[in-house]
């Protein structure tokens, strides 16, 4: 019987992990965090709710197990090249994102520290150690994909407010490891948590080494999978460890997440390793979170009913003064937006209650009003950080006007690296468009008809590429010829006819045909499978960057201040094919066809720019 009902909560707990993601995009609740809705909806099935849920060995294990691989992905997260690039130049205008980083970490630390000892003043906590950690954690897993969505991952803002995530991330994990060394039942052994970094160096150097030997690499196909065995291997070796010397599982898991991130794992991997975590195990853990939460207790309890609110004003407060440094080089309104957005925290505030509730520090009610307040910050942030922060355009960002929407040029829009591109569809009212599975994410641009009057009139040829897609090809054809001469430095033109594709070429205009396109990409498939690959990935594909920055004209490419994982495959100079070599020299307005992951990508492209 007893089986039978914690089969029965694994379902339910399981089921509810399922149907959350999909109720929050019927619902359009996509601003809201996933992870914030699994607790949500675990409060609704648990204790505080319906209480439909029986913790038991199934789903404590599955909990512990998704909150191991938590802290692994979240050391994974950290982006150390961040910290490494110190070649790229940075303006007074903008300042270091690094060293802004870092003095907004220790303002926000030690504004953190006078928050605590306020309250453990005031009588709501005994420890203002532990509160410090609390306030000062910053959730990476809310401020990496806003940031993303902003559109600022890249700008010198971005990186500041990921560093300072980062950062927060970093210090706060290795300080509760103390916290717990001092404050637990292994105090006299805190020493031994050099023995776990130690093992860690030792591991990273070993990594390191031999990861790239033939042998490895061949295993990693098929039913062997031994990157995958070796990862799963080092969580369970660095976690066991940690217990072992008296630290919490969870250091482990994170050192484990930190030296994968330091060895740079491709892209492939990364996401074999969230499909497991988020797909499976956190969700359960957080879940589990909701489940367990007393929340009706807290009502019973007027001190801490009152605490909520205080923190949550607590933890802006220790953000925003911080965040006012930024005023030197930002506007209020971008400085407020990112006081807010990193004032979300929950991972570590969860691992944090866990481990106080756990040492006695704190009793039942005050962990799950932390935890409440965590869930209340995710919620709150992100939306009032969408609100208040400026809308960003992107410098040197090139306008590509899409003339026509179909299913071709649509999706197009959602693709291209908005880093790098504007885009705009124009629309003729009385063509009919089918929104890809009810997309709501295109602009569309509508106008009464084709003519070039109005297209002068919506200004499509302000843009620098001009693309012309409509279902009529006579009027492809001249509204592009019409482009060429209005001086667009880039027209690309959707034509089948054969007289059409003549004379565009000509003109030097760019000529793309669907069935051709189609036939040419079946072709290669069939005999360059691999080439195809090349052009799908998105990380190891092919890129091109443009050469503008003069500091890098007339360098040798084995000079180059900084390559990462690129390859240069090929130099275009005007009309000119060059296979690059070490002793080819860089000149202005190269055109280079690089290969590498994104990241190096990313940074090879701002070395480039102006």
């Amino acid at each position: 019987m007893e089986e039978h009902a914690s089969v029965t909560s694994l379902v339910i707990v399981v089921s509810i992990a399922f149907i959350i993601p999909v109720l929050l995009h019927k619902l359009r609740l996509n601003v809201i965090p996933v992870v914030v809705a699994e607790i949500i909806a675990g409060i609704i099935i648990g204790r505080s709710g319906f209480d439909l849920v029986t913790p038991d060995i199934w789903l404590e294990t599955l909990s512990l197990l998704g909150f191991i691989f938590l802290m692994f992905l979240s050391g994974l997260e950290i982006d150390f090249t961040a910290f490494m690039n110190k070649k790229k130049k940075t303006t007074l205008k903008e300042g270091n994102p690094f060293l802004v980083a870092l003095l907004v970490f220790v303002g926000i630390f030690i504004i953190s520290y006078g928050l605590s000892v306020l309250l453990v003043f005031a009588g709501f906590m005994d420890n203002a150690f532990l509160m410090t950690l609390i306030i000062s954690t910053i959730s990476l897993g809310v401020v990496v994909p806003t940031l993303k969505e902003a559109n600022i991952m890249n700008k010198p803002i971005g990186q500041t407010i990921l560093l300072v995530a980062v950062i927060a991330d970093l210090v706060t994990m290795i300080l509760l490891a103390v916290f717990v060394s001092i404050y637990g039942d292994s105090g006299e052994n805190m020493w031994l948590l050099l023995l776990l970094f130690a093992a860690g160096i030792i591991i990273y150097w070993a990594a390191k080494k031999y990861r790239h030997q033939s042998f490895f690499e061949t295993m990693t196909k098929g039913t062997v999978q031994i990157d995958t065995r070796a990862i799963f291997a080092l969580i369970i070796l660095l976690v066991g460890l940690s217990e072992t010397v008296g630290a919490e599982n969870i250091l482990g898991a994170f050192l484990a997440g930190v030296l994968v991130s330091l060895l740079s794992p491709n892209l492939d991997m990364i996401k074999k390793l969230d499909s497991f975590g988020y797909g499976f195990v956190i969700p359960i853990f957080f879940v589990m979170v909701g489940v367990d939460l007393n929340v009706w207790g807290l009502f019973e309890n007027t001190e801490v009913l009152i605490l909520i609110p205080i923190l949550l004003v607590g933890l802006f407060i220790s953000k925003f003064i911080p965040a006012l440094l930024l005023l030197k080089w930002y506007s209020f309104n971008t400085v407020m937006g990112s006081a807010f957005l990193l004032t979300s925290t929950l991972s570590l505030v969860i691992a944090a209650a866990s481990i106080g509730e756990r040492i006695g520090v704190l009793d039942e009610l005050l962990s799950s009003a932390l935890i409440l307040v965590a869930v209340i910050s995710c919620i709150i942030t992100p939306i009032v950080f969408k609100k208040v922060f400026p809308k960003q355009k992107t410098d040197n960002a090139q306008k590509v006007m899409f003339v026509g929407a179909n299913q071709l040029t649509m999706p197009l829009t959602l693709n291209l690296d908005l880093s790098r591109f504007e885009t705009h569809v124009f629309h003729r009212r009385q063509d009919k468009v089918e929104v890809i599975s009810g997309n709501t994410e295109f602009a569309i641009e509508e106008m009464n008809d084709f003519t070039l009057e109005t297209l002068e009139k919506h200004r499509v040829f302000k843009g620098e590429i001009v693309v012309v897609a409509t279902g009529n090809e006579e009027l492809n054809y001249q509204i592009a010829k019409y482009a060429k001469e209005r001086n667009v430095p880039k027209v690309i033109a959707r034509v089948d006819i054969p007289e059409y594709k003549e004379e565009l070429f000509s003109l030097n205009i760019d000529v793309f045909s669907v069935f051709f396109s189609t036939q040419l990409v079946l072709k290669m498939m069939i005999e360059s499978p691999h080439v195809v690959d090349l052009f799908n990935k998105t990380d190891g594909g092919l890129h091109e960057v443009d050469l503008q920055n003069q500091s890098i004209v007339g360098m040798k490419l084995r000079e180059m201040p900084f390559l990462g994982d690129t390859v240069f495959v090929r130099i275009f100079r005007g009309n000119e094919s060059i296979v690059p070599h070490g002793d080819t020299v860089l000149k202005k307005d190269d055109r280079i066809v690089v290969t590498g992951s994104q990241k190096h990508i990313i940074q090879l492209r701002n070395l480039f720019d102006v």
